[in-house]
């Protein structure tokens, strides 16, 4: 029987329980436990699919094709185990679940409630990854924050099933802040105390208490919260702030997060984690012998989670590379000026990322940025999008195709050298109808990329309804373009190369999405190691 963990937060969003989930399930696994997180989020959107980066952060997509939140990232990150669209599941479709069972008569003309009929639905969901019989832990991160009128159903599922498994196969965790009073030079306790009287006003009484703070807590503070919150004092857990998200599990080593989730749960004779691999990581992350910029031309730079997994696997590629990865971001409207002017934004990098997007805002910007990294011999890797406009920069200034461009910023364009998938074409509705997980590719042997794979076989992710137009394939073929990279069973290029030029790759997929701490992406860890061949030439 699997064991649960519930991980719910208080005071302020953004506190981290992402990062604590994730960092307590690798410090499990390392103890040999077979574990697995799933997020649950509040908002009535099926799924993050249709919501705008810039407010919300990147959707992350699994292999089988799930749009995600992108704290499920954190989890592959760190766990180096993949999830699936069972690992996050929101309100509305817990609530589409729920009318369409309303409407097929399964509930047998009974009046549907909230109580029982969402709770009991959100409880299935909480536990179909338990009842698989692969995982030992399912740690369940419960979005938002107590007190949200939207958490209600989720705390009200979490008070019943805590009676329903029993004390010792389920922990609840509350991660809450003690915030710092620089005129008083003071912590203070009081916001933890209201958040824990919050849960406990809905029938949940936290076992494990994690607070983020600046400043050290002493055991006074300690001790004060174990009296108010009805916690032992064990089990207050510091959570200071860290130099990177990837000495969090080490930190809650130190502070015995783990030792008191096992004690709770009663797993007996599990052996001390093992985290050689993860302080190798950090080792080389902290004591870096390079350094690189890295430019990164995109249309969300607002929010830096916008892109957070691609800044992340730059992380991962720095560590193997030994350098320190400086990512600065580029609005690419910003380069849609005289071209003239456009490499005083360029000039300063050693390579230049060219990201993932839809619509056309800022897309001349960014094949603006192509065309000088081309003729200027900087590194260039494009991504999704960032290599559709490598295909149009290419078309309309090497092959002499003018008025080449995509039809999802002009519909009406001479030549859509990139258009829309024939199996989208008769689809109008948004959400979860892209071409969503992971595809098979087959990469040509000696090419850039297969040599960075070490294989001609590989399976990315894919989140895309727009795709290069093989009536152009001959002609672009013929004026120089590379094409390395094809899908085996429909013909579709994945990726695209440049013969002379020391780094010119562009992937139709999202490898950042594949990129862990144990397993970087071959092509981050390539496109580094060429950007500091770039720099040395400088």
């Amino acid at each position: 029987m699997s064991k649960y963990i519930f991980v719910t937060g208080g005071v302020t969003s953004s506190l981290g329980k992402g990062i604590i989930a994730a960092s307590l399930a690798k410090l499990l696994q390392a103890r040999g436990l077979s574990v697995t997180i799933q997020k649950f989020d509040p908002y009535l959107n099926v799924d993050p699919g249709t919501l705008n980066p810039i407010e919300h952060g990147e959707c992350y997509v699994t292999d089988d094709g799930a749009e995600t939140d992108l704290d499920l990232g954190h989890y592959e990150r760190f766990l180096n185990t993949p999830t699936s669209q069972a690992n996050n599941v929101t309100t509305g479709r817990i609530y589409q679940t729920v009318i369409e069972m309303e409407r097929e008569g399964a509930f047998l003309g009974k009046t549907v409630q909230v109580v029982p009929h969402v709770t009991d639905e959100i409880k299935r969901r909480v536990q179909l990854l338990g009842q698989t019989g692969e995982y030992d832990i399912v740690i369940t991160e419960l979005g938002g924050t107590v007190g949200d009128i939207e958490s209600l159903p989720y705390l009200e599922s979490l008070r019943q099933l805590r009676w329903e498994l029993g004390r010792d196969n389920c922990v609840a965790i509350h991660l809450t802040l003690i915030p710092y009073l620089a005129a008083a030079k003071e912590l203070k306790t009081k916001p933890t105390q209201h958040s824990v009287k919050e849960l406990l006003s809905a029938g949940i009484q936290p076992d494990i208490l994690v607070v983020r703070t600046e400043h050290p807590i002493d055991d006074s503070i300690r001790r004060k919260l174990a009296l108010f919150c009805n916690v032992e004092k064990a089990c207050i857990i510091e959570a200071i702030d860290a130099s990177t998200i990837y000495d969090v599990p080490l930190l809650m080593l130190k502070e015995g997060l783990d030792a008191q989730v096992i004690s709770k749960l009663r797993i007996q004779d599990r052996k001390a984690p093992d985290l050689r691999r993860w302080k190798n990581f950090l080792g080389r992350l902290k004591n870096s012998t390079g350094e690189v910029t890295i430019g990164l031309v995109g249309k969300y730079i607002e929010l830096r989670d916008a892109y957070k997994s691609i800044y992340e696997a730059f992380i991962h590629a720095g560590a193997v590379n030994e350098c320190k990865v400086k990512v600065i971001p580029v609005n690419s409207e910003q380069l849609e000026g005289p071209y003239a002017e456009v490499g005083k934004f360029l000039d300063q990098f050693d390579g230049i990322l060219v990201a993932p997007g839809f619509g056309e805002r800022g897309i001349e910007g960014k094949i603006a940025a192509i065309q000088y990294i081309r003729e200027n011999q900087i590194p260039f890797f494009g991504i999704c999008l960032g290599m559709q406009c490598a295909v149009v920069e290419f078309s309309r200034n090497v092959a002499g195709i003018a008025g080449a461009g995509s039809s999802e910023v002009d519909p009406k364009v001479a030549h859509p050298v990139i258009d829309l998938m024939n199996d989208q074409k008769k689809i109008k509705t948004k959400g979860g109808t892209m071409r969503l997980g992971a595809y098979a590719c087959t990469l040509a042997q000696g090419s850039k990329t297969a040599e960075a794979y070490g294989t001609t076989k590989i399976s990315e992710r894919h989140r895309h309804r727009y795709e290069f137009n093989n009536a152009y394939l001959d002609q672009l073929k013929e004026a120089g373009l590379k094409i390395v990279g094809t899908n085996p069973d429909t013909g579709l290029v994945e990726v695209i190369e440049l013969e002379d030029h020391p780094y010119f790759v562009g992937v139709q997929f999202h490898p950042e999405l594949k990129s862990t701490v144990e397993n970087p992406h071959p092509l981050f860890v390539s496109f580094v190691a060429a950007a500091l061949v770039h720099r040395e030439k400088e």
